[in-house]
């Protein structure tokens, strides 16, 4: 992933006036957009900084981007110290690594936790000791419900991108409900995730002539775990013609891609748009054949750095965390996601 190349979105979330540009971003390069301000300042405090970057799946590409935005900030910034910590999906090792940086006394904390049904325990621990918290990626909310400050990406909205785009190419492909089904992937019960799929089923819906049978797959967000749970339900669907896929993010779309190129199904009779494009340009770039047909553009890279800047100015300005920033996101395929600066690792 890349933050090299301005992006123009054909979308971007609405998420409230702007009060104030904290991320410091001149002329808005990174595509993030503001929502109204967290009333969280802590004041501001001179010298050193040190920050933790909690991450979940801390090896997946989209996350090893946000880690190199997040420490190319922090040297941008200056005197700024930064660690970031794979936690896989282990929600307690998030709770200790967690506990560590608050002994440690570190300056701030963002978090992409394993799963969100930690929110509570991480933001009252923050809290108690005066520490900064800020979301990534997975909204936290404390016991009342009331939400971290967050910094990441739309998910309705992002599944309403995609669901446009697989109507799109259902529509030109001639296909119909009678000889087509949906494969709908993705971890069942992350918030995101449920917004993503169910963005994408609406605005197909909306835009397809008729609807085929929706599968719904939860999986990990892992290609291996799609892969593998892909493989029952074709076994159970053989008389299946043309498969639609769309999942919570690259990995999941294609996995279920390849399981059902790897079990004879032509890529002809595939539409796959992924989420991410770090995974679907592969094929592209191989000049492959392939079922995945697009991609949702998003970049961990700026996630990450807009994080880290959001925090810093917190902490040296005693601006508010922004209560939401809402990155840009756009459609990319075989013929432009070069030009449009996607980088396949």
């Amino acid at each position: 992933m890349t933050t090299k190349t301005s992006r123009n979105s054909r979308w971007i979330a609405a998420v409230g006036a702007a009060t104030g540009l904290v991320l410091g971003l001149a002329a808005c390069s990174s595509g993030m957009e503001e929502a109204p301000k967290a009333d969280s300042s802590q004041g501001a405090k001179d010298g050193a900084l040190e920050l933790v970057y909690l991450q979940k799946q801390g090896d997946q590409q989209y996350f090893v981007d946000q880690a190199d935005g997040a420490k190319a900030a922090a040297e941008e910034l200056g005197d700024v110290k930064i660690t970031v910590v794979n936690l896989g999906t282990d929600a307690n090792k998030a709770i200790s690594e967690l506990d560590a940086a608050i002994a440690r006394g570190v300056d701030g904390i963002v978090m992409v936790a394993p799963d969100q049904a930690i929110g509570p325990q991480v933001i009252a621990a923050a809290e108690a000791a005066g520490i900064p918290l800020l979301a990534s990626d997975d909204g936290l909310e404390d016991a009342d419900g009331n939400a971290a400050p967050f910094v990441g990406f739309n998910g309705t909205a992002m599944g309403n991108s995609i669901g446009e785009k697989v109507a799109e190419l259902y529509t030109e492909a001639g296909w119909t409900a009678e000889n087509t089904k949906i494969i709908a992937v993705g971890k069942a019960d992350l918030s995101v995730c449920v917004q993503r799929l169910e963005g994408a089923a609406a605005s197909f819906t909306e835009g397809a002539a008729d609807a085929p049978e929706v599968i719904a797959l939860g999986t990990d967000n892992s290609v291996t775990d799609a892969l593998n749970k892909a493989g029952a339900v074709l076994t159970a669907n053989q008389d299946v013609e043309n498969w639609l896929v769309w999942g919570c993010n690259d990995e999941s779309e294609t996995g279920v891609v390849t399981a059902l190129q790897n079990q004879g199904v032509a890529p002809t009779n595939i539409i796959g748009v992924g989420l991410g494009a770090y995974l679907t340009c592969k094929d592209w770039a191989a000049g492959q054949e392939t079922g995945n047909k697009a991609a949702l553009f998003i970049s961990g890279y700026d996630v990450g750095s807009a994080a880290v800047k959001a925090m810093v100015a917190e902490l040296r300005d005693g601006t508010p965390l922004p209560a939401e920033t809402i990155a840009d996101t756009h459609m990319v395929d075989a013929t432009n996601w070069e030009s449009e600066g996607v980088v396949c690792t």
